[in-house]
């Protein structure tokens, strides 16, 4: 991650840095406050609320973006550190107006969620997890769960949900 040290003065004369990403597959050039957090400005500045802000410490996993490619606590983050980068929201998943993403699908499915505030966080962490452990263990599955809290479930449908979603996401022998 990167910042552009491009300054400029916003009218109630706070300082404003530019910054130019990627988010969603769509290109964005904006300016942010250095202080402003990724997760602030995501869902305050662009109106992506499925970034849910919950403990502010990066503990909980409810802001989990990917930067890059990688599960990130975005609450962890300034704005303007992305700049360059590309970022991906749970907005990000299913195609607009398209179906769910497999990991969607398959949390509706297993029943993974019930209040639903920590799934975005956790569909999010799932993500990279699977393209690189496409054949998880209950145990690493559980080892990631362990980033993301959620007091509803009691985890249980959550592993259901990422099993079948490894299944639904797994490379089949004919992709390669």
């Amino acid at each position: 991650m990167s910042h552009n040290p491009a300054d400029t003065t916003a009218p109630d004369g706070s300082s404003r840095l530019a910054l130019s990403c990627t988010i969603n597959g769509v290109a964005h050039a904006g300016t942010a406050e250095p202080r402003t957090l990724l997760s602030d400005y995501l869902r305050h500045e662009l109106g992506l609320t499925g970034t849910h802000v919950g403990c502010e410490h990066g503990v909980c996993g409810a802001c989990t973006v990917l930067i890059d490619g990688q599960a990130t606590r975005s609450c962890l983050v300034f704005a303007v550190q992305v700049d360059g980068c590309e970022v991906r929201t749970v907005e990000g998943l299913a195609p607009a107006g398209g179906d769910l993403h497999p990991i969607q699908a398959a949390f509706r499915e297993a029943h993974g969620l019930q209040c639903g505030f920590c799934t975005p966080g956790i569909l999010m962490s799932v993500v990279p997890f699977l393209e690189q452990t496409p054949d998880p263990s209950d145990e690493q599955i559980r080892e990631l769960l362990g980033g993301n809290l959620c007091r509803c479930t009691g985890y249980a449908k959550i592993l259901e949900a990422v099993k079948l979603a490894a299944a639904a996401t797994k490379p089949s022998a004919s992709d390669g």
